[in-house]
């Protein structure tokens, strides 16, 4: 099958698992839908960059001090995520953490950044090794930190 064919069932595959992940994840706080293979999951919310509406999507996180870190990986299709091109777009997102929600500032991790987070993302998803192998394209990791007061 083409890659677009793919990254199309994907995409559909991705957008009902999410919605009822959301859902799940929302109405018990976190305590379920709260992990995927062990590792830990939060809720983040972008603005799309076309419609203007908010798109939330579960994702694992890895927490690195304040900042939390997330992967960009979208099961090793060719393109990105799309909630990767919305916060590009804009970069204030929210993220859910359990109960607690809270805005932060998103940005792409640097190469000296990425070296240094993703043996730390792969140890808790070792899954992102083999997507990073299935693509050409590199993978994106991205830094969200908490907002200035």
């Amino acid at each position: 099958m083409p890659t677009k064919g793919k990254s199309a069932l994907v995409d559909g595959f991705i957008k009902a698992m999410s919605a009822a992940n959301t859902w799940l994840y929302r109405t018990t706080g976190g305590r379920l839908g709260g992990k995927m293979g062990g590792a830990p999951l939060l809720l983040l919310t972008t603005i799309g960059r076309k419609s203007g509406q908010p798109r939330t999507t579960p994702l694992i996180y890895l927490a690195d001090g304040d900042d939390l870190v997330i992967v960009a990986s979208k099961a090793g299709m060719d393109d990105h995520p799309l909630w990767y091109t919305n916060l590009v777009a804009n970069p204030d997102v929210e993220v859910e953490v359990g109960p607690k929600r809270e805005t932060r500032r998103a940005r792409t991790a640097t190469t000296e950044e990425k070296a240094r987070l993703w043996p730390r993302l792969v140890a808790i998803y070792p899954s992102y090794e083999a997507y990073q192998k299935r693509t050409e394209r590199e993978i994106p990791v991205v830094v969200m930190s908490p907002r200035p007061a």
